[in-house]
């Protein structure tokens, strides 16, 4: 019942910036939290950043501590990813994901796809050298 909408995918050069959004809709007044999740050609999906929906809490992968910031928009029901100082390495299909109706106690939750029941269709993110 919630639908996502990622955009703001391009080509970048090593060391430039790009914000992906992801638009929510449908039974948003549910969800408690959104993230990115990334998936590079030939590699598994893996976890790059999530932020609860209400709250400060904020998580990333440690491969972008420091370069990558989640943030939200409540009122446009919107989460944002900024990606400073890219690398090769993150190129990948990007993807949002929302969870709704789901409560955890642990933040380690966040962490895994698992815990997300609702995703978008992916934008692509290229890092050239």
């Amino acid at each position: 019942q919630v639908q996502l909408v990622e955009s703001g995918g391009g080509l970048v050069q090593a060391g430039g910036s790009l914000r992906l959004s992801c638009a929510a809709s449908g039974r948003t007044f549910s969800m408690s939290a959104m993230a990115w999740f990334r998936q590079a050609l030939g590699k598994e999906r893996e976890f790059v950043a999530a932020i609860r929906w209400s709250g400060p809490g904020t998580y990333y992968a440690d491969s972008v501590k420091g370069r990558f910031t989640i943030s939200r928009d409540n009122a446009k029901n919107t989460v944002y990813l900024q990606m400073n100082s890219l690398k090769p390495e993150d190129t990948a299909v990007y993807y949002c994901a929302a969870v709704a109706d789901r409560t955890y106690y642990s933040d380690s939750a966040y962490y895994t796809d698992g815990a997300y029941n609702y995703w978008g269709q992916g934008t692509q993110v290229t890092v050239s050298s």
